[in-house]
């Protein structure tokens, strides 16, 4: 089947100038960061302003507090992001080009890792404030979604975390890049799965209304940690889905392992990175949907 998108040349600068021989950019990946904090700060706001979601009309911070949150989590997320990529995908690479790991606005993020960055700055500020860490761990699990979803267009803007050639009718053909040479064996148009697509629809948009209807409709906010393990366990279910029309880390390929798992089991069978860092999600979600519904 021919394949129905050509992804014409999208620069991954939304603008560049140039002072003093110093170019100056705004990128898109970079930008995606900048509008997901902002929604998800103002969404937080809205949530401490409508009493009437949680339990006893109590909300767990007051309106002003989630600036103050936010700026930990900023740090927490790019350092974990960062911190998380270099380990989990090009230690080798970043052990020999050390300076390599500050250059965070050249790409390269794990959302595992910048998960894990969140949860140690949201543990630091319900300790110094004081605050119920499961009721601020459900806020932050939904009003994260929007940002999932402009980080995920940002990777198809950038043709990074592309996914496995196909023949599909929407298969993308990307202009330039790694992403638009396939295999020697592959006959026809080099069209690859638009994975990073698949999980913005699932990590962001799917999972955003799916976690609004518990919150405004079901009230999902007045048992403590119900809504953040849905999250976990849509998140981690969503991530491994996807994983099968992404294309493997090549840093996991091989001539034995063509398919780029992180464990093998068999020459077409394994699990890949980022399904194995999503797994603990998943059980981690499962368990906390389990507690909360016995709870409620």
């Amino acid at each position: 089947m021919t394949p129905s998108i050509i992804l014409p040349h999208i620069s991954p600068d939304l603008f560049a100038i140039e002072i003093g021989g110093l170019n100056l950019a705004i990128r898109w990946y970079a930008l995606s960061y900048i509008i997901g904090f902002i929604i998800a700060w103002q969404w937080f706001v809205h949530f401490m302003k409508t009493p009437r979601l949680w339990a006893d009309n109590n909300p767990p911070l007051t309106p002003t507090q989630p600036e103050q949150l936010l700026t930990w989590i900023i740090i927490g997320v790019l350092i974990g992001g960062r911190l998380g990529y270099v380990v989990f995908y090009r230690l080798g690479y970043f052990i020999d080009n050390p300076l390599e790991i500050f250059k965070i606005w050249t790409g390269g993020m794990s959302f595992h890792g910048a998960f894990v960055g969140l949860i140690i700055a949201t543990i630091w500020f319900c300790k110094k404030t004081n605050s119920p860490l499961g009721s601020v761990s459900d806020t932050i699990s939904i009003t994260v979604t929007p940002g999932l979803l402009l980080g995920r267009i940002a990777n198809f803007i950038n043709l990074e975390l592309y996914g496995r050639p196909t023949d599909v009718g929407w298969g993308v053909v990307f202009p330039h890049g790694s992403a638009a040479v396939c295999p020697d064996t592959w006959i026809g148009v080099c069209s690859r799965h638009p994975s990073q697509l698949y999980e913005a629809f699932l990590e962001g948009f799917v999972l955003c209304l799916f976690l609004s209807y518990l919150v405004y409709k079901k009230g999902y906010f007045k048992v403590p940690w119900q809504v953040s393990g849905f999250f976990f366990a849509g998140y981690g279910l969503s991530r491994i889905f996807v994983e099968f029309y992404r294309e493997p880390d090549p840093q996991f390929g091989t001539v034995d392992n063509p398919l780029g798992y992180a464990i093998q089991f068999s020459e077409w069978g394994g699990i890949t990175m980022g399904q194995l860092l999503s797994l603990p999600m998943v059980l981690v979600g499962l368990g906390l949907i389990f507690y909360t519904r016995k709870k409620a």
